[in-house]
């Protein structure tokens, strides 16, 4: 049966081993692998490996001997608990050799996890597992993460963020790629540790990656400033280090909405930006309020349709390049600044 992704991050954290496994596919390798990580270490823990409860194939491992499968999957360890077998890298051809493996699972059998590229809906694996009634399927796709998932992901680190912390940690979350963000929390789980203090949005500034960051943020003050030369060159380098446009495009549209949101609470904009959540600090409040006085709020509501429609694009699947597509989008807003 299918596995919505709402529940996805459930399972993730407690998964659900009267099932025989699960069939985890997608186009972005690096989210399906997160996923498998996390469910992996929900099944056997840390020491998993060591206890001998781990057991990793490969496609092509079943290609050349399908009973490894079924072997690995009653097979018994010296040490208490349960098992998992993961299969990396499977596909359509497989299907076949799963289907009595799934069928003849009891209570007590490894808990398997396969993991696939994109499949289509007409795809044998997928049938498969969407099919079986002791087995899950659950595809992953490009979007930004939810709510839940990045809570989950927090709480797997044992982060104690304040209500502050905890926006910044979503917005980041949804923003950044998900194999930087996960490093991300690992970094503040090892700042915090022995730390009994909540984690506050000073000590994620001062740990968050900046290289990225600091070119996305040249990019977003070339346009929230009208600088147009500059945008073509921010763009080229985000492009060269391999930042994903919808990326940019929420990113952007992050900082405009904070604009915005501080542009209709009236009165002056620093004291509006230190009451958003979570509240903008330091240099950076000073710029941010310097635009809200620029723009306006009509200005940045058009700002913001743009940016909307720009979105839409990206994730639709129209064959227009996306790097260029964003450029000049993001070229028409800087344009919609008045000049001085």
């Amino acid at each position: 049966m299918k596995l919505a992704p709402r529940d996805a991050a459930a399972f993730l954290a407690r998964p659900d081993l009267t099932r025989s496994g699960i069939l985890i596919h997608g186009p972005d390798a690096e989210r399906i692998a997160q996923r498998r990580r996390a469910l992996t270490l929900a099944v056997v823990g840390p020491n998993g490996a060591e206890d001998m409860r781990l057991e990793r194939l490969t496609g092509a491992d079943l290609r050349s001997d399908p009973a490894k499968l079924s072997d690995a999957m009653k097979a018994q360890s010296f040490f208490p608990g349960p098992r998992a077998v993961v299969v990396e890298d499977a596909t359509d051809g497989l299907a076949k050799g799963i289907t009595p493996v799934l069928e003849d699972w009891r209570e007590g059998d490894g808990f398997l996890i396969f993991t696939a590229g994109q499949l289509t809906a007409r795809s044998a694996l997928r049938k498969l597992f969407e099919g079986a009634r002791n087995a899950l399927s659950l595809a992953v796709y490009s979007d930004p993460p939810g709510r839940a998932e990045i809570e989950a992901a927090i709480a797997r680190v044992d982060l104690n963020p304040s209500s502050d912390a905890l926006a910044d940690l979503t917005a980041r979350g949804r923003g950044m790629p998900e194999g930087d963000f996960a490093q991300l929390l690992e970094k503040l789980s090892l700042y915090k540790r022995g730390d009994a203090r909540p984690l506050s949005v000073e000590e994620i500034a001062q740990l968050a990656p900046q290289s990225t960051d600091a070119a996305v943020d040249d990019l977003v003050a070339a346009v929230a400033n009208g600088a147009v030369p500059r945008i073509g060159p921010a763009m080229m380098r985000l492009t060269a280090q391999g930042t994903n446009p919808t990326t940019l495009c929420i990113g952007m549209t992050r900082h405009f909405r904070q604009l915005h949101a501080a542009a209709c609470m009236g009165g002056r904009p620093e004291d509006a930006l230190g009451r958003l959540r979570p509240p903008v600090f330091g240099p950076r409040r000073d710029a941010m309020a310097a635009q809200v006085r620029a723009w306006g709020t009509p200005r940045l509501e058009r700002a913001l349709t743009t940016l909307t429609d720009a979105d839409l694009m990206l994730r639709s699947s129209s064959r227009t390049p996306q790097e260029a597509m964003l450029e000049r989008a993001l070229i028409r807003i800087a344009m919609m600044r008045p000049r001085n």
